[in-house]
């Protein structure tokens, strides 16, 4: 009789950790492809309206300024998102930013376009407001194992509205006007304001502010618990320096398209959709990688690609290519590792953040961490913009490449730090 063997029991490999098993995350995840897409699809025409209402290009890229503006009162936005229950002001601030946008049915002419101005400022303030309240949500509703899938879908999300909603909004003002925008959005925070009625989770309780502290030192919290980690603060501190400079990448665009794509400036919307498929791309693989190599690591390699693009647009105005598809392919090179490399630095802080942060020092350290990016980016772009006045853009070019290669290179070299500290305060080893 033949000897018989018996074949070894096959166990179901465990599934990844995942947030789209929750139902309150995929209600969230739905609002939040909402609002986005009517986010991205007004700013952009909002600075088209006033352009066309004044006639003057400096009063359209003024909408930006008032855009950004409110990145200056994060702080208190997180500290407000720290102090209340978390899920009613989300639920109240969609509402009201909705609200606020409606008011643009009242601009008939060029007189009103100080409302514009007024809403831009509005509703770009909500933007850190419910980026603060929604980080502490999240994490009140997933365990560690979560979250960086869920920044992952988030950033996707946001990068792939990025790519479908400018279009889409420049689109329905040529063909409808501006209010087919302003409806779209509306529509977007309303959405969002109900899905947020049907979630159910836990919240940490609010705490109030401690006896004898003083405001300014509640305010500054944020900043302080980004600092207290030896690893949150060398990636805090190279996301402002790598970020930062960026600004110059921004304020240049438009002499990297016309010196390195030798086009005119409507070579720029393509240009940008190279870089947000990229982006988009990027953000669905950094859950995968994130699992495999860590907050530190994705975001050292994230920052490593920046400055790789950064190098790239030196290269591709200092030494023209003569053929056309050359250029195409050379911008390519441009902006598809800027691309990737933006939402791994992005989702590698985040969650790093989130995951050894307090529940109720969330908000502030999320407005805390979008001012520490997004300030030193504008005051680049800035001063960028003065000193091409003076000095030829490809140097300044070659300077925010060298620099962001440098914030990389710091974080590459910071393998050691955190490690103790952040397996004590988050209960399980680091993986940086």
């Amino acid at each position: 009789m033949p000897a018989t063997t018996t074949a070894p029991a096959r166990h179901p490999q465990p599934k990844p950790p995942s947030p789209m098993r929750r139902p309150a995350y995929r209600r969230l995840m739905v609002g939040w492809f909402a609002t986005n897409l009517g986010d991205s699809a007004l700013y952009l025409v909002l600075a088209i309206w006033v352009r066309e209402l004044t006639g003057s290009d400096a009063a359209g890229a003024l909408v930006f300024l008032f855009l950004g503006l409110p990145a200056l009162l994060a702080p208190w936005a997180g500290q407000l998102a720290d102090r209340v229950h978390r899920r009613p002001l989300l639920i109240v601030t969609n509402l009201a930013t909705a609200s606020v946008i409606l008011t643009l049915l009242l601009v008939a002419g060029p007189g009103q376009v100080w409302l514009i101005y007024a809403v831009t400022f509005g509703y770009g303030l909500s933007a850190y407001l419910t980026s603060a309240a929604q980080a502490g949500l999240l994490r009140d509703l997933l365990p560690d194992e979560e979250i960086g899938t869920a920044n992952g879908i988030f950033t996707s999300v946001d990068n792939g509205m990025r790519i479908i909603s400018p279009p889409l909004g420049a689109g329905l003002y040529v063909l409808a006007g501006p209010w087919a925008v302003v409806a779209v959005s509306v529509a977007g925070y309303l959405v969002m304001a109900l899905m947020l009625l049907t979630v159910r989770v836990a919240e940490s309780a609010p705490e109030p502010r401690g006896e004898g502290v003083g405001y300014w030192h509640e305010v500054s919290a944020g900043f302080r618990e980004l600092l207290r980690d030896p690893l949150l603060r060398l990636l805090t501190i190279a996301a402002a320096v790598g970020f930062g400079l960026t600004g110059i990448l921004n304020a240049t665009i438009f002499p990297l398209i016309e010196h390195g794509l030798q086009a005119g400036p409507a070579a720029l919307g393509p240009a940008q959709a190279i870089q947000g498929v990229a982006a988009l791309a990027g953000g669905l693989l950094s859950a995968v990688l994130l699992r495999r190599m860590g907050e530190r690591k994705l975001f050292a390699w994230g920052m490593t690609l920046v400055a790789l693009g950064s190098f790239a647009a030196f290269a591709l105005v200092q030494w023209p290519l003569p053929e056309e598809w050359m250029r195409w392919v050379g911008i390519a090179l441009v902006q598809w590792p800027i691309g990737f490399g933006v939402p791994w630095v992005v989702v590698g802080l985040s969650t790093l953040r989130m995951r050894l942060v307090p529940a109720r020092l969330q908000g502030r350290t999320s407005a805390a961490m979008n001012v520490s990016i997004n300030v030193p980016q504008m005051l680049f772009l800035a001063a960028t913009t003065g000193a091409m006045v003076l000095l030829d853009f490809r140097w300044l070019l070659l300077a925010a490449a060298v620099g962001i290669a440098g914030a990389a290179v710091a974080v590459w070299a910071g393998h050691g730090l955190g490690r103790a500290d952040a397996a004590g305060r988050a209960g399980r080893p680091t993986s940086g």
